[in-house]
């Protein structure tokens, strides 16, 4: 869901070209797993499945979408959520809610042959299982792209790696990496192209957000701007309600944010939602490392053992200049 801030947010959203995005990037790997299965469907909203009927629609945005990255010299490392802290069992159990909604109304929407409202309502129930998660790590291993275990939400690490320079950027489709203190966000990195939405089809292009630029232009600092999170709604806790970022921003900038939240959210603590944002858990230092991809692993999971085609998947490690054998990794970075 992430924090509603779009409407004060816009004017630095920059479209930028894959050449602006070199470098190494930490990317939200639930946030992009989700992405894949959300959108990588078949017209009546099932997702891509093997012979044996497991899904596979994360694995095929997951290498197709990594080898593009390797391929325009971007260096990915994928970071993986840990456990939820306590704050977020309002949003996990909303968010459970409504995927069981979604599975009825899938069923009845396919009983009546709905197609159009199968494939909605099938989006609406995406989840996540160990198994995906387990399938993706192994998948990027055998990439040789690097994969971090975050000890609690993966948006925070990623926007730590980014702010102690240990990469150049996080990716997110979520403003809350700026909350969390990423210095740039790049939004559209895992989901760029183009993409059906609401029943007509749209171009996606990279943006790239700059913290600085965001404050500045705003004219406040980075604890004001969780402040301004906090009244519109976060993972972390309801906002209030009636009150959007443009409200919100107005509110904290009069110096109005306690005062709302006492009339407004009567029993609320802003306290500890201020304190995760601002010193979520850490996994201190990590130590990245690329390697080339390989080939052979690569088609043994994918084609014999998950049954993609053999020809895209050839023709995707070809472009990474793979038929002749491993490179070193001084050729690939």
């Amino acid at each position: 869901m992430g924090v509603a801030l779009r409407d004060i947010l816009a004017p630095y959203r920059d479209p930028i070209g894959w050449e602006g995005l070199c470098g190494a990037a930490a990317i939200d790997a639930h946030n992009a797993l989700y992405q894949f299965l959300t959108i990588i469907r078949q017209p009546d909203g099932t997702p891509l499945v093997d012979a044996e009927g497991r899904v596979t629609s994360h694995l095929s945005g997951l290498f197709f979408r990594t080898t593009k990255l390797l391929e325009l010299g971007i260096r990915p490392v994928f970071v993986y959520d840990g456990p939820p802290p306590p704050l977020k069992s309002r949003t996990i159990e909303a968010r459970r809610s409504v995927r069981e909604e979604a599975d009825r109304q899938y069923a009845a929407a396919v009983e009546r042959g709905d197609r159009e409202e199968a494939y909605r309502q099938a989006r609406a129930a995406t989840r996540i299982d160990g198994g995906m998660i387990e399938s993706s790590r192994r998948l990027l291993d055998l990439l040789g792209v690097p994969w971090v275990q975050a000890p609690s939400e993966g948006e925070a690490e990623a926007a730590r790696l980014a702010a102690t320079g240990q990469v150049a950027y996080a990716v997110s489709q979520d403003y809350d990496s700026l909350l969390f203190g990423a210095p740039v966000l790049a939004r559209n990195v895992t989901i760029s192209g183009r993409r059906r939405l609401r029943g007509r089809t749209i171009t996606v292009e990279p943006e790239r957000i700059r913290l600085a630029a965001v404050l500045e232009g705003l004219g406040i600092g980075r604890e004001e701007l969780i402040r301004v999170g906090i009244l519109v709604g976060t993972d972390f806790n309801e906002g209030v309600r009636g009150v959007g970022a443009r409200t919100a921003l107005k509110l904290v900038r009069e110096g109005r944010f306690e005062e709302t939240v006492a009339e407004r959210l009567p029993g609320f603590d802003p306290g500890p939602v201020f304190e995760f944002f601002c010193h979520p858990p850490s996994g201190g230092t990590v130590h990245l490392s690329w390697r080339p991809p390989d080939p052979d692993g690569l088609r043994a999971m994918l084609c014999d053992e998950y049954s993609f085609s053999r020809e895209r998947v050839d023709g995707a490690l070809e472009r990474l200049g793979m038929t002749a054998g491993q490179r070193t990794l001084d050729q690939w970075f």
